[in-house]
Order: C-alpha cells, then structure tokens, then sequence
C-alpha cells in the first residue's frame, strides 16, 4: 500500500511573497523550443528564503556554517506536527504542552487556518524563545513554522533565531500545513547544496509513518 504524501510546500512564483526588501523570484527564458533549439532553459532569479526554506548558521551568525556545509539529518525524519492556530503573536509553551509527549527529534507548529500563499504577512506568528529551549531540552534538533520567520517580522534581535545559534538547532519557514492533522509523520525537506548561500529552498513534504510488522 502506498504511503499518503502531504506537500507542505507552498507554489513558488513571480509574486510568491517575500519578506518585504528581499529579492523576489523572476524567471525568463534563455533558450526556447524552436528550430535549432531541442530544449526549453529557464534562468530564475530569487532570495533562497522564497517559499519553504532552510535557513542556514550563516544567516544569523557572521561566523556561522553556509547551507552547504549542514548536516543533513535534521532534516530527514520522524517528526511531529502540533497545532497552535491563531494562538499568536509568539508562540509559547503552553500552547504545544498538549502534544509533547515522546517527542521526536522535528517539530513543526501550525498556527494558520490558511496559510497566505498568496500575500505577505507582516502580524506573523513566531516562536517565543523560551519555547525553543523547552524543545531542544527534550532533545528537538529541528523546528518549523508555516509563517516567513520564527521571530516576529518586526524584530531586529532576532531572539529565536539566536537560540537556535546558541543550542545547534535547524529550522524551516514557510511551510503550509493547512491540510495536515496533528500528529507523527516522516519529514523530507533537504536543502540544496548551495555552497557559500545563507539558505536553501526545500520541496517540502510529509509522509505518513507505517507500522511495520516483523
């Protein structure tokens, strides 16, 4: 039986929303279909932080390790998707204490009904970072979010992602979750080997866990 996939990947596009100042995704044709020419080539510009993303050290810290350069097992299975709609501005711990039992090592938090794929979202829902630390001391090594940032849109000291630098952790953005029920599931959202880039774009997906008998 094939297992059920969930993309929580938003479309990427010319007018995918970004963070308001960061570059947005263009593309053009270099080469087209005609005679002479057997193939279509595109040639696409973008911020690495369009769509799903993965942020890499580099990205809050000068001194940090470039996307790269990660390893790429945080990235790559069991994880837990917990609901916290609408229980913004800053996510605390209090609203993820009904589902943190056994958790396993990937933590993603819903906080939209719908996610707006469609338009940027400047009253976002972000972690506090406390709740970070409450994770990573139950042995978490990689958090998500279906909003832009795990720190308010507004913020300049980026407290959450501090935290992530301090304790090691890796984190993924923009997701969408909206189809997804709360629950266990197996993460794959691999950045691209992007060798000096401060973040990757990942196609995000979820499959479901399967019990398998010996």
């Amino acid at each position: 039986m094939n297992q059920r996939i969930w993309d929580i990947s938003p479309p990427v596009h010319e007018g995918a929303p970004v963070f308001p100042g960061d570059t947005p995704y263009r593309q053009r044709w270099a080469a087209t279909i005609a005679p002479g020419c057997p193939v279509n080539v595109s040639e696409i510009t973008l911020s690495p932080h369009v769509g799903a993303h993965a942020d890499a050290p580099l990205h809050y810290d000068p001194a940090g390790a470039t996307i790269g350069d990660v390893d790429l097992f945080p990235y790559l299975g069991p994880c837990r998707v917990i609901h916290a709609i609408e229980c913004g501005p800053l996510i605390e711990w209090e609203h993820l204490v009904h589902a943190i039992d056994k958790l396993p090592p990937r933590v993603l938090v819903r906080t939209y009904r719908r996610a707006p794929v469609d338009r940027w979202d400047g009253a976002l829902a972000a972690y506090a970072p406390a709740t970070i630390e409450r994770l990573a001391a139950l042995g978490v090594k990689l958090i998500g979010i279906d909003t832009a940032s795990i720190d308010p849109a507004e913020s300049k000291t980026l407290a959450s992602h501090q935290v992530i630098r301090r304790l090691g952790l890796r984190v993924l953005e923009n997701l969408v979750l909206d189809e997804v029920p709360e629950g266990d599931y197996e993460l794959i959202a691999l950045p691209l080997k992007l060798v000096t880039a401060d973040a990757s774009p990942v196609r995000a997906v979820l499959r479901e866990l399967t019990t398998h008998q010996p």
